[in-house]
């Protein structure tokens, strides 16, 4: 399940009343001027994902960004995974765009570049997205910028307190005998990023997934976790509830949603590991059949401001997809959403180009 789907746990469904809680509702500042090349009548389609993701866009974000370009904001609810892909790809040959700018997951973003359905983005009409953290900017083979990262989350070593008075410091831990039958992990190769956990703590870094044979040693080392797992789950709130009772003590999860369960009295944790967090994220994207390329540059260059960045970790949950020290998130707003931690980014080129045959193996040697 994409971690768009923010329904998918019972926690995520009420997190924006207890996100604007527990930040303080802080006000937007700094609201960018409208550029003369964007007149006042100009309107834009935005794909973002449907529910709370939406409701959260709806109440906290276009408003402003109407107020401060004159821009108005039509908001198209997406389906998750890549249903929406296929919908614009068909859409573009007919020369239709559904939406002119779409909040896309890095596998989609990837599938649309090797179509050529992205429109190249001209950083030069966007300064803000200078401050975009290089992993988050997805360009062309030729170099041209195929997307501008829109928001990003982490996923964790959660566990629970009373289980564990001690929290783990890395995720080697989840192979230690002592867990045996204890943990919950994502059912599958392409939302779990275990590959990616166990190249990072094992073989000195994701680069060791450049090749088949380091592939296939991830797959054997993660296999040695299988006796720890209790739980292989594609139902977020399933693991939710079983980490929160004891049941299953540990495993992978959502930082955010951890958070939002310790701030309502559960005895759990989030841990970034000594490795790093896993920080997966979203792409906004322009279709090449929008007629809308300059307010869709107003737009994403709006949504890189470090203000706004800082508005969407306090109403929406995300991290930044800046730096830090560019917000003014607290400390502990900050720590609320992301970590100083260098991550472990996903490989999504692998989960593009070798999918089938991931899948096959992920099925032969961890989860069959």
């Amino acid at each position: 399940m994409t971690k768009f789907s923010f329904g998918g746990s019972s926690l995520s469904s009420l997190a924006l009343s207890r996100r604007t809680v527990l930040a303080g509702g802080a006000a937007v500042a700094g609201l960018m001027a409208a550029p003369n090349i964007v007149r006042a009548a100009d309107s834009l389609k935005v794909g973002v994902y449907g529910g709370y993701f939406k409701d959260s866009f709806d109440k906290h974000v276009f408003p402003e960004f109407t107020k401060a370009t004159g821009i108005q904001v039509e908001s198209v609810a997406e389906p998750t995974g890549e249903a929406w892909l296929v919908q614009l790809e068909q859409a573009a040959r007919a020369n239709i765009a559904p939406a002119d700018v779409s909040m896309m997951s890095q596998v989609a973003m990837l599938k649309g570049m090797g179509a050529k359905l992205w429109t190249p983005l001209d950083l030069a009409k966007m300064p803000n997205a200078a401050a975009v953290l290089p992993h988050l900017i997805n360009k062309y083979p030729d170099g041209k910028v195929a997307g501008i990262g829109a928001v990003s989350w982490y996923i964790t070593l959660v566990s629970n307190t009373k289980t564990f008075p001690e929290a783990p410091a890395s995720w080697a831990e989840l192979w230690d005998p002592k867990h045996k039958d204890q943990l919950g992990l994502m059912a599958l190769v392409s939302n779990s990023f275990l590959l990616e956990v166990t190249a990072a703590t094992f073989f000195g870094g994701t680069k060791h997934l450049d090749s088949e044979a380091g592939q296939l040693e991830c797959f054997k080392k993660l296999s040695e976790l299988k006796p720890n797992v209790k739980l292989w789950y594609r139902d977020e709130a399933q693991f939710e509830a079983a980490l929160k009772s004891g049941e299953v003590p540990m495993g992978e999860y959502y930082h955010d949603v951890t958070g939002l369960a310790v701030a309502d009295g559960h005895p759990v944790r989030s841990t970034f590991p000594k490795e790093g967090g896993i920080n997966d994220s979203g792409s906004w994207a322009v279709s090449r059949a929008s007629k809308k390329a300059d307010p869709a540059h107003v737009f994403i260059d709006y949504m890189c401001q470090p203000s706004i960045q800082a508005l969407l970790s306090r109403k929406v949950g995300t991290a930044p997809t800046i730096d830090r020290k560019k917000t003014d998130l607290t400390d502990k707003e900050f720590a609320a959403v992301s970590s100083d931690i260098p991550p472990i980014v996903p490989r999504y080129d692998l989960y593009q180009a070798k999918s089938d045959w991931l899948n096959q193996k992920w099925t032969e040697l961890i989860v069959g």
